[in-house]
């Protein structure tokens, strides 16, 4: 059985996930920050955050199909 705290977490990484590939980007990164703030070490939360900060500022294309690509080493 996992902790409250756990299930919460989970809950709002899916959430954040959705927002995501619906490609509202403001709504999954405001979701993946609750996600931290329950588990700051929380490493997938962290990808996410930062995948959505560069796509605020770099939209995708329309057709984008979720995936991101390093663009840089």
């Amino acid at each position: 059985m996992i902790s409250e705290e756990k299930q919460q977490l989970l809950e709002l990484f899916a959430q954040g996930r959705k927002y995501y590939k619906l490609m509202n980007f403001e709504e999954a990164l405001k979701t993946f920050q609750k996600a931290r703030e329950i588990d700051p070490s929380d490493g997938p939360s962290r990808v996410y955050e930062l995948r959505c900060k560069h796509y605020l500022k770099n939209p995708p294309e329309d057709d984008w199909d979720g995936v991101f690509t390093m663009k840089t080493k």
